[in-house]
């Protein structure tokens, strides 16, 4: 199993991206790889004229990212009480075309940190909704890191233990989630006839 880790932002000593890569020690834990996805910054805002064939060499490498991956975990700050404008854009990307795009029926969750007292839960709800629209299996976790500067270490590691089991119970839905997804896809494969295997 493969997730991967996508945050909303760019910053250098992100809180997010610390608080992904302490979701990816927890992911490996249980057997699964992880890997952060590092080329938000370089992908270009959307524009239709440019969304044919491949798209942009960014966008081309995004989507390969999403569609090599069996589960993705997003964690994002809040920018204005909403989604990072960098975040949004690259799910409108991935999110075309829509009946085939690399999120569709992908199991997600969200999850994030900011430095104001409540997590980013806005953004969160947000991205949720957006990632749902685009067709993803969004779980039903939510961990909201406040004062992120005072309870995440250098290494992401959550100062509250109550957080950092949400941040285990987060993970684990995923997971769960991701082995409901491989056990109904064998079983529809297991169901059909062998000339239908076959073709």
């Amino acid at each position: 199993m493969r997730v991967l880790g996508i945050s909303g932002s760019l910053r250098r000593d992100s809180h997010n991206t610390r608080l992904l890569r302490a979701a990816g020690e927890l992911i490996r834990k249980q057997g699964a790889e992880f890997e952060v996805f590092d080329g938000l910054k370089a992908i270009p805002p959307y524009d239709e004229d440019d969304d044919v064939e491949d798209g942009p060499a960014a966008v081309a490498r995004l989507r390969r990212a999403i569609a090599g991956a069996d589960a993705l975990l997003f964690a994002t700050p809040e920018y204005n009480s909403s989604i990072p404008g960098v975040l949004k854009n690259a799910v409108d990307w991935a999110s075309r075309p829509l009946v085939t795009n690399s999120l569709r029926n992908k199991p997600v969750a969200v999850i994030g940190a900011s430095t104001g007292m409540f997590g980013a839960v806005w953004a969160q709800a947000e991205l949720r909704k957006v990632l749902g629209a685009a067709g993803a299996r969004v779980t039903d976790v939510e961990l909201a890191v406040g004062h992120a500067h005072e309870h995440l270490d250098a290494d992401g590691r959550l100062a509250d233990a109550v957080q950092e089991e949400a941040l285990r119970d987060s993970v684990s839905v995923l997971l769960a989630e991701l082995e409901t997804t491989e056990a109904t896809a064998s079983g529809a494969a297991a169901a059909l006839p062998l000339r239908a295997i076959a073709a």
